[in-house]
């Protein structure tokens, strides 16, 4: 299985916190690191979008076809997103727009095996493929990108 983090774009400070939008940068940076996934992306890939304004707006960058999960809203835990994902059962690619430190949380978790607290700069995804050996998953970074590196 395939599970995409991506953090959402730069976005406006303020309050409430759900109704903040992307700052003009935030909306370059979606669209640059939207262009690099529909590149890449496998086709058929699950969209699992946070219902916060700048998440719907880095998601609707790449697609209008997504869903809004609740359990991955600012504040989520990692099992929470994993769970939303399908991970690891799931027989398809997953992207999830959301939020720090929960995504960085989930790549800790998989990559390591155990809870830590990785940072994704904002627009940033994570890229983690798993696949089952024998009586143990191998979890592999597919790819870490920034849109500034784009």
């Amino acid at each position: 299985m395939d599970l995409i983090l991506w953090r959402h774009a730069d976005a406006e400070d303020g309050a409430p916190d759900l109704e903040r939008e992307l700052t003009d940068k935030g909306h370059k940076q979606a669209k640059q690191m939207a262009a690099w996934l529909r590149e890449h992306m496998p086709e058929g890939t699950r969209v699992l979008v946070s219902p916060a304004a700048r998440a719907q707006q880095t998601a609707r960058a790449l697609t209008g076809k997504f869903e809004t999960v609740q359990a991955i809203e600012p504040g989520a835990s990692a099992e929470a997103v994993l769970t939303a994902a399908g991970w690891p059962q799931a027989h398809h690619a997953v992207l999830v727009v959301g939020h720090q430190p929960t995504l960085g949380e989930v790549a800790a978790l998989l990559i390591s095996g155990k809870p830590g607290e990785w940072s994704l700069k904002k627009g940033a995804i994570a890229w983690l493929s798993g696949r089952h050996r024998g009586h143990h998953w191998d979890i592999v970074l597919r790819a870490a990108l920034s849109p500034d590196l784009l």
